[in-house]
């Protein structure tokens, strides 16, 4: 995807919308297949916290439905291998290609750097440990042979096994084969990824390979900015990727896929947008943005499972609300699997529900209970 610098298209806040619904697989239609769809979003973050279920699986599960099983992912990561984890991210395995020019940099930052030059004996200790193993290695399982610990004044200090084998995948030495439990296992890179090489025999510069990313983050938002704020783990902009655009009522520009919005424009070229309703992660890429969420969707969101209970206006783990091409409230709940239920705490409603509405959150609600094994348990009515 080639960028512009040309006239921006001009957007009403519904076509902007839209857009970004559409990248995200989440109209009626829904896509089958769980690969597919990861190529489609670009990735699947990971996150530990399973108040409802680990956010890649309610991620999945909101695209492609009650045909999707936790296994699957399983089967796409330890077993086909057409996915694969890294830096909490999963992505499709042809997108490992992009993230070997970094690779081979890694880590840029002197500290980082220095720290792995005082512990080469350590990496060398860990590299030939693993490749010594029969099988991939929990942490737990490769001794701390490190000259210089790691300083830090958060959770990884002194974490010298933990931090090592981090660093040593980002610098493509190792990967995870697979999880037990939360467990990562860890082995040589060569016997979980396709090749030690450039994938397809491509050997993509650092800046060929940003320029495919963005291209490939941009087609999975539909729109974003060229610049925002750093995030952690993966950016939400997108460079110059795309073409410029402007969207009735919100400041400054923006950058679109052309393709996805010629097909909203021209249903020649697509077919004509059909919304469902739909129960989100708080880390799902469509409000993951918490700026353009609001600039776009008119939707404030903040995630307040590290806030005193008496402070959250939404609750611990709350489910953003998508109807059509609205963001229209939150759902409070958790799942209670020793009870057997999904406890509904509440159902805000950001803008009041019509009956329509409340009947296919309603729906959703109940398939999520569904999908999950567990009856509904209803708290948010007398």
């Amino acid at each position: 995807m080639t960028g512009t610098t040309g006239a921006p298209h001009r957007l009403d806040p519904t076509t902007a919308r839209r857009l970004a619904v559409r990248a995200q697989r989440l109209e009626a239609t829904r896509p089958t297949d769980l690969v597919g769809l990861v190529r489609d979003l670009d990735l699947l973050q990971i996150d530990p916290t399973a108040a409802i279920a680990p956010n890649a699986d309610l991620v999945a599960w909101s695209r492609l439905g009650g045909s999707y099983r936790p296994s699957d992912l399983v089967e796409a990561l330890e077993h086909d291998r057409t996915l694969f984890e890294l830096d909490a991210l999963i992505r499709p395995i042809d997108a490992l290609e992009l993230l070997r020019p970094e690779m081979a940099s890694f880590p840029e930052w002197p500290r980082s750097r220095t720290w792995l030059e005082q512990n080469d004996d350590f990496r060398r200790d860990v590299l030939k440990l693993l490749e010594g193993a029969r099988e991939p290695l929990p942490s737990r399982d490769i001794p701390d042979t490190s000259a210089v610990p790691w300083e830090s004044t958060g959770w990884t200090h002194d974490r010298n096994v933990g931090r090592m084998l981090e660093f040593l995948a980002l610098r493509g030495e190792v990967a995870i084969a697979g999880r037990r439990g939360r467990e990562r296992l860890w082995t040589l890179a060569e016997r979980v990824y396709p090749t030690a090489g450039a994938a397809n025999g491509r050997a993509l510069t650092v800046e060929a390979a940003t320029a495919e990313r963005n291209a490939r983050r941009l087609s999975s938002l539909g729109i974003a900015r060229a610049k925002s704020t750093k995030m952690p783990l993966e950016p939400i902009d997108v460079g110059i990727t795309g073409e410029p655009a402007v969207v009735d009522g919100v400041p400054g520009e923006w950058r679109v896929d052309p393709v996805l919005l010629e097909g909203l424009r021209d249903e020649a070229s697509g077919p004509p947008f059909e919304g469902r309703t739909a129960l989100l992660s708080p880390f799902d890429r469509l409000i993951y943005d918490r700026k353009r969420a609001l600039q776009l969707f008119g939707f404030e969101y903040t995630l307040e499972m590290y806030k005193p209970a008496a402070k959250r206006r939404w609750g611990y783990y709350a489910l953003p609300i998508l109807s059509g091409d609205r963001l229209v409230g939150k759902l409070d709940a958790k799942a209670d699997r020793a009870a057997g239920v999904l406890v509904v705490n509440a159902v805000h409603e950001d803008v009041p529900f019509d009956r329509a509405t409340r009947r296919a959150v309603d729906d959703e609600i109940a398939s999520l209970a569904e999908w999950l094994g567990l009856e509904v348990a209803r708290r948010d009515v007398s």
